[in-house]
């Protein structure tokens, strides 16, 4: 299950490539596990590693500290390419929480949101205001639906009704179908028998 998602506060890290695609969320040769667990050690694997597995001393993702840097900044058109699951996971698992960018791609949208994994599309002026300032905490407030920075007035967002829900719930749509259980054995048990 999901951790719940109410209310981040961290600092960002910034990744202002545009079009980052999930082979270098993820490369497709760590995607043979259906297990999430450890695909943050391959998080922007061929980024931040040699050819030699040597971990690369520039390599921004390999100076931070994931446990303060929750927030991805990412450049346009976000996640782009394959519809593999395995990029949310990998995010989650390195230590993110959300990404903030002007564009992601739908079908990432869709995976990070049913993985408890929240991404924000904002404008550019947002966007550059927040890439100005990476030392400064940013707060993402999911039941409010905004993002703070600061003494700068707050920036709403949207996020799908549904999904929003599970997120602050913690659970996942079979979670979320679990939860009903309780009607729909009311309503199994009352409903008029098929007639054939």
């Amino acid at each position: 299950m999901p951790e719940a998602f109410k209310v981040l506060t961290s600092k960002t890290l910034t990744l202002s490539q545009a079009n980052i695609d999930t082979d270098q969320i993820i490369p497709a040769r760590f995607l043979t596990t259906t297990s999430r667990e450890g695909l943050g050690a391959h998080a922007f694997h061929d980024w931040r590693y040699e050819a030699d597995g040597s971990a690369k001393p520039e390599a921004v993702l390999n100076r931070i500290d994931p446990t303060e840097q929750r927030i991805l900044l990412a450049g346009p058109n976000f996640a782009c390419g394959s519809s593999r699951e395995h990029a949310p996971w990998a995010l989650l698992d390195y230590g993110f929480r959300a990404v903030i960018s002007t564009e992601i791609a739908d079908i990432f949208t869709s995976n990070a949101l049913k993985n408890g994994f929240l991404p924000i599309v904002v404008d550019q002026a947002t966007w550059d205001d927040l890439a100005a300032h990476p030392e400064q905490p940013v707060t993402i407030d999911l039941e409010a639906g905004e993002i703070r920075r600061g003494n700068v007035a707050p920036v709403p967002f949207k996020v799908e009704a549904f999904a929003r829900q599970c997120l602050l719930d913690g659970v996942d749509t079979l979670g979320w179908l679990q939860s009903k259980l309780p009607y729909i054995q009311t309503y199994e048990r009352f409903r008029e028998p098929e007639t054939i």
